[in-house]
């Protein structure tokens, strides 16, 4: 037993919950994992272990699974949660929209409906940039409108509506939305990282995997969009960043009544070449590319503006490109087979 505040994490073995796992640690609190393994791997508890001082404590569940989920909370009460269980590829939404609306759907309510259950209202959700859809203007603020443009940004973007009308109904309910921009990079230890099953679907991986030699080339999707070098500029941030994002929107719903919404996010744009050269720089390999059409669906450019996040919570981002691109160069070349390569030596 603990006198720690004890936190539910759905999804806990994924690329952000873990890292987010250890940033919950480190700020005191007792974090209760629970992951089904569906898209992360359970050697990632091995990697945690040494991180956090001592074996990570998982339950292998389906979140999905309302009856099994009150059991744990039961045996296990929490104070807060941290929903990260999701499917999230945008391209394999649009084959898959059924797969994407119950998974995603159904893990929100039914973690809420377990919460409820043994009392416990307050809950952080993770959700997405991509519920601003194609941005007319940027920096995006988070009054900014929202719309979608694919079944993986829709069921964020419902997932919000979701959880707004739960606080209507019930005041009780204490939610933080948090809007994320595109997280790279890897704790600074090499022992955790991104590790994407097949081909990855964004583009620090597959720079990565191409530097260290799991594939030849990238392909760079269009260099006649309206940017400074005619390749999409994004906002990437660094995941690491991102999960100290999560313990402090956490902190704010312990500490003071009210749901809110926020953009996890830099406030600053880099192209693809811009992370390309990035790479190069970091890794000291070069990073062959091919110019290819434009994906159908791909905006332009779009960053936050994370001012509010700052005044907020007192939260902002600190690690520039530069660093993003060592600590997932560390990562990879330590992990050139992800979590199926040996266990590197601890730091």
């Amino acid at each position: 037993m603990t006198d720690r505040p004890r936190i539910l994490l759905t999804g806990a073995a994924g690329y952000i919950a873990t890292h987010t796992w250890l940033a919950l640690a480190e700020a005191g609190f007792d974090v209760l994992g629970v992951d089904n393994f569906a898209n992360s791997s359970p050697k990632v508890l091995d990697r945690l272990a040494p991180l956090l001082g001592h074996a990570p404590r998982l339950e292998v569940l389906d979140v999905t699974q309302t009856d099994a989920l009150q059991d744990l909370l039961r045996r296990e009460p929490v104070q807060a949660a941290v929903h990260f269980a999701a499917y999230k590829a945008v391209g394999e939404s649009t084959q898959k929209p059924l797969d994407y609306y119950r998974n995603n759907l159904m893990s929100l309510i039914s973690v809420c409906e377990a919460l409820r259950s043994q009392g416990c209202h307050r809950l952080v959700f993770s959700s997405s940039a991509t519920v601003y859809g194609d941005p007319g203007v940027l920096p995006l603020r988070e009054d900014a409108p929202t719309t979608s443009t694919n079944p993986y940004g829709a069921t964020k973007l419902v997932g919000e509506q979701i959880l707004r009308d739960l606080g209507v109904a019930d005041p009780a309910w204490q939610t933080a939305c948090l809007r994320y921009f595109n997280p790279v990079g890897a704790h600074p230890s090499g022992l955790i990282g991104e590790d994407p099953r097949g081909t990855p679907n964004n583009l620090m991986p597959y720079v990565a995997q191409v530097a260290v030699g799991r594939r030849e080339r990238l392909q760079v999707f269009g260099n006649d969009y309206p940017t400074h070098d005619g390749t999409g500029v994004r906002d990437y941030i660094h995941v690491v960043d991102l999960a100290n994002g999560h313990v402090a929107a956490l902190r704010r719903l312990l500490e003071q009544p009210g749901s809110f919404t926020v953009n996890l996010g830099t406030g600053q744009g880099y192209s693809v070449l811009d992370v390309v050269r990035a790479y190069e720089a970091a890794s000291g390999r070069p990073i062959p590319f091919d110019t290819v059409p434009r994906r159908p669906g791909d905006v332009a450019a779009c960053w936050a503006d994370p001012t509010h996040a700052h005044q907020l919570l007192g939260w902002q981002a600190r690690h520039g490109l530069a660093r993003m691109c060592e600590d997932s160069w560390r990562w990879q070349r330590l992990n050139p087979l992800g979590y199926d390569s040996p266990t590197p030596d601890t730091p």
